[in-house]
């Protein structure tokens, strides 16, 4: 396989292995490949979770499990104060 890199790229990479972090640019190219693939498996799973959730709320809408839209905003709300308590 071979694969170009920009400039910019290629610097990193022998930033990385002139650090002593990596033996080789080919060890730095596969972490990146790592951890990229698990970016991606970390968002396919977010998105199969959101898309269950709608799912389960299109689902609730079909058998009238509805509320009104002012306390399901006030709901928001509490849960957005309350996430912004927990980071702070």
């Amino acid at each position: 396989m071979n694969i170009s890199l920009t400039p910019e790229l290629e610097e990193f990479i022998n930033q990385k292995v002139a650090g002593g972090m990596y033996v080789t640019a080919s060890e730095v190219v596969r972490e990146a490949l790592r951890l990229f693939k698990d970016q991606d498996e970390y968002w396919q799973r977010r998105k199969a979770q959101l898309n269950a959730e709608i799912q389960k709320g299109l689902d609730q809408l079909e058998t009238g499990e509805v509320i009104d839209g002012e306390e399901a905003f006030e709901r928001l709300r509490r849960r957005s104060a309350e996430m912004r308590r927990k980071t702070a």
